[in-house]
């Protein structure tokens, strides 16, 4: 790593717009973006970012405006999220998978001065675009709504902007499994946070890192900024597969890759995984969603390199890592916290719980949002003060400390279910379900009861060829739960509802089991 690189990661402050500006001056035929055929050198993107950023200055945008992008990766999404971020301007990128009416409502929320989109985005909501007063720009054409004619002239440069660490550097929007989805925004202070250690785990110019979710994501983002501050490669697949991620990887001997674990999961049951080459491997993370312990250990087996669970939330606040490959013993925790973040435990009223004891985990940390868009009593709802007076966000997520240090998660707080007064928690029935031979995937929810107040439900889907009845895994699971546990029903179902990095829609399962 340069020297002038060192130096400016020293900073107190800085910025990934300048990092890539260096990278550019430095190294500017070493590849930093690959998307489909699309190979972009440092060079050419440190000048499309620019000739993007004079662009907005020329449609009047200013430092905390905002823009929004809805489309799968591409080569011109990630210059139009980085050419933006130069310009001071905030980046509200938008998931696909939205309702056309949520997407016209999220636009709407962000502010954004203009809409960048692809085909099939806008196909999507077309009819629905006349309920927006923003331009759209479309990222896959080549006519005068295109991209390319968007772009100021090959050689232009945007005027200096000043960007300091509260100014936000894009609203995420929550998945919205849990109702409208909220705008989380994050500032250029807390990506720092994830900048500037630009070689925690190898992230340096040598880096190939492998993504395969989507730029809207903060799964992606967190390892999508420290390949481009560190000067590596990065590799974006539009959408994930299996056959080509492996071929991806081997081609372009990948280092790193961010997967979710529905992906891990796929790419383990893939006949062929052991036929490819991933030697080059160093560094595999996982974050998003639950992580079973059976999983990791067969990538541990399987894959060469180390695996890194990070366990947190877009909002900020607290995170934790296990080293997976360090702690064998410890794979059905979430891991420690990181270095410099605070995380405790708090039970319903608000009050700090001894370790061992189990609550809703809350945390601390210069990594942490500056609040929800628009919705500042929503903000305040996540918020936990210490009796020290520090500021810190609520999880909504059950765990407790072991006797190690190491963070063990029962369950979203939501998803606890509360039947005749008992606390019963969803994970310790599916984790019984998942010892069924014949049960390939599972989700328990909580549902009415008259009875009960509450009741536990399993959706579950079978493994390929078996037969079992949803009678006989009911009464298989209720000789082996305790009273309070037992399971009022079994659904069979061909799949389980999952967000884009695959998170169970418990909601929409509950939607489905009361209609």
């Amino acid at each position: 790593m340069t020297t002038q690189i060192v130096d400016y990661a020293a900073r107190p402050f800085g910025t990934l717009s300048d990092f890539i500006q260096i990278h550019g001056d430095e190294r500017p035929e070493k590849a930093a973006v690959v998307c489909n055929d699309v190979v972009m050198t440092y060079g050419e993107l440190n000048q499309r970012m620019d000739r993007f950023a004079a662009a907005l200055q020329r449609e009047g945008l200013r430092p905390r405006d905002s823009i929004s992008i809805c489309a799968v990766n591409s080569a011109n999404y990630a210059i139009a999220f980085l050419g933006a971020l130069r310009a001071g301007v905030t980046v509200a990128p938008l998931a696909p998978s939205s309702t056309a009416d949520d997407l016209v409502g999220m636009i709407n929320d962000s502010g954004a001065r203009l809409f960048f989109t692809d085909a099939a985005t806008y196909s999507q909501m077309e009819s629905r675009l006349p309920a927006l007063s923003v331009q759209t720009i479309h990222l896959d054409r080549n006519d005068d709504t295109g991209f390319e004619a968007f772009l100021a002239q090959t050689g232009s440069k945007p005027a200096p902007v000043d960007i300091s660490p509260d100014q936000p550097f894009n609203i995420i929007y929550s998945s919205g499994t849990t109702g409208t989805p909220k705008g989380i925004v994050q500032s250029h202070g807390m990506r720092w946070a994830h900048t500037r250690p630009v070689d925690p785990y190898g992230f340096g110019p040598d880096a190939v890192t492998l993504l395969s979710t989507p730029l809207y994501s903060n799964t992606t983002l967190v390892a999508f900024i420290p390949t481009l501050s560190g000067g590596g490669t990065l590799i974006l697949m539009s959408k994930f597969n299996t056959e080509g991620y492996l071929k991806l990887a081997e081609h372009w001997k990948a280092t790193h890759t961010m997967l979710v674990p529905v992906q891990y999961q796929r790419l383990m049951d893939f006949e062929n995984f052991d036929q490819y080459d991933l030697s080059s491997f160093a560094e595999k993370y996982c974050t998003s969603a639950p992580f079973k312990a059976d999983l990791k250990r067969q990538i541990l087996d399987r894959w060469p390199g180390k695996l890194t669970e990070y366990y947190g939330m877009t909002e900020g606040g607290g995170s934790c890592v296990l080293e997976a490959h360090a702690h064998p013993d410890k794979l059905h925790t979430v891991g420690v916290p990181v270095p410099g973040h605070d995380i405790r435990i708090i039970d319903e009223h608000g009050v700090e719980l001894p370790s061992g004891q189990t609550g809703e985990i809350v945390g601390s940390s210069g990594a942490i949002m500056n609040g929800y868009h628009n919705k500042p009593e929503k903000t305040k709802e996540t918020e936990w003060y210490s009796p020290e007076g520090v500021r810190f966000i609520k999880t909504g997520d059950v765990g407790r400390f072991d006797e190690d240090g190491f963070i063990t998660l029962m369950d979203r707080k939501k998803d606890m279910i509360i039947s005749g007064g008992f606390n019963i928690y969803p994970s310790d029935i599916e984790h019984l379900l998942q010892k069924h031979e014949d049960i390939a995937d599972v989700a328990v929810v909580g549902v009415e009861s008259r009875e009960w107040g509450e009741t536990p439900v399993a959706f579950v889907v079978l493994r390929m060829g078996a037969s079992v009845s949803a009678s006989d895994i009911r009464i298989w699971a209720n000789e082996q739960l305790g009273k309070t546990q037992r399971l009022s029903d079994v659904i069979l179902a061909s799949e389980l509802p999952r967000s884009a990095i695959g998170k169970i829609l418990k909601r929409e399962l509950r939607d489905q089991y009361a209609a």
